[in-house]
């Protein structure tokens, strides 16, 4: 009697790191319905990998479970999971959300072909966090609303002009500009005070108030790399700029510390080297904080 074949698998790649180290977790389970996850060495180096099935990890599959909100969120949740224990083990290379290969000898022979690129990477981010730091500048004061009188006195002064209407638009818009260019200058003052501490930064675009609410407008949104060493300090500096008088009507938020997402070229990590396009499907960076 035939035997059903086995189900085909793909290789997806969550971290790389030098050595085997320790052990991961036992109860980190990877990415739902696949394999237990396991160490694949890739010359000095060691990947971290999980076979998952090949027909619900395929391009078009992907796309498809991807596109959904939930699952994305849960597939993004997975792979940070083992990330971050890898890095809490030494230090480790996130690669990108669904990185997959064909197969192990595949997997090996493209991360080996790059383990120059790794040994550059690891080199900057060994021993370092990431940090986020986002500047809001938040909404003024609306003027209160002016009582209505019953019936005006005869001789109250009367209604403003239509060129005093208009000067008092730009009053108000040139007080709103002063604002603005106040907090500029403000988280300038918070970037060049953090790099004394950080080695590195990553400027992202400021979301919009569909992300942060109408009554905030988002100045800065950067990422910083910092010694795990200075996590303490880094945390100490922008808590004094937050009492600073420079910040007056700015909201200084920061989170971390993270896994260096930001400071791993995920471009240069996944590269084909001539090999077919599809063989390393690279997904979104899961991971903190934009």
């Amino acid at each position: 009697m035939a035997t059903a074949p086995a189900p085909a698998h793909a290789v997806c790649v969550f971290a790389v790191r030098r050595g085997r180290g320790p052990d991961l977790p036992p109860d980190l389970m990877g990415h739902e319905g696949g394999g237990p996850l396991r160490l694949v060495p890739a010359g000095a180096l060691w990947a971290v990998v999980q076979d998952v099935p090949v027909d619900d990890y395929s391009e078009k599959a992907l796309r498809a479970r991807l596109s959904e909100p939930a699952t994305l969120e849960r597939c993004v949740r997975d792979h940070h999971a083992v990330v971050t224990a890898c890095a809490a083990r030494g230090g480790a290379i996130p690669l990108p959300l669904a990185t997959l290969y064909h197969s192990e000898e595949r997997c090996r022979a493209a991360l080996v072909a790059d383990v120059p690129r790794f040994e550059r990477t690891l080199e900057r981010i060994t021993g370092r966090n990431e940090w986020a730091v986002k500047v809001n500048l938040l909404a003024g004061r609306k003027p209160a609303p002016q009582t209505p009188q019953e019936s005006p006195a005869r001789d109250e002064a009367p209604a403003p002009s239509g060129r005093a209407y208009l000067a008092r638009l730009r009053e108000r818009g040139q007080e709103r500009d002063d604002r603005r260019q106040r907090a500029l200058d403000a988280a300038e003052l918070l970037d060049r005070a953090v790099l004394s501490i950080a080695d590195a930064t990553v400027r992202r675009r400021p979301h919009g108030a569909e992300i942060v609410g109408r009554d905030r407008t988002q100045i800065l949104n950067a990422a910083y790399l910092v010694p795990e060493q200075s996590g303490p300090e880094f945390n100490a500096l922008l808590d004094r700029l937050r009492a600073a008088p420079e910040f007056e009507g700015c909201e200084v938020e920061v989170t971390g510390p993270w896994v260096p997402y930001s400071f791993v070229d995920a471009a240069s990590l996944t590269e084909t080297d001539g090999r077919p396009q599809h063989e390393a499907h690279s997904g979104s960076h899961a991971g903190s904080r934009t």
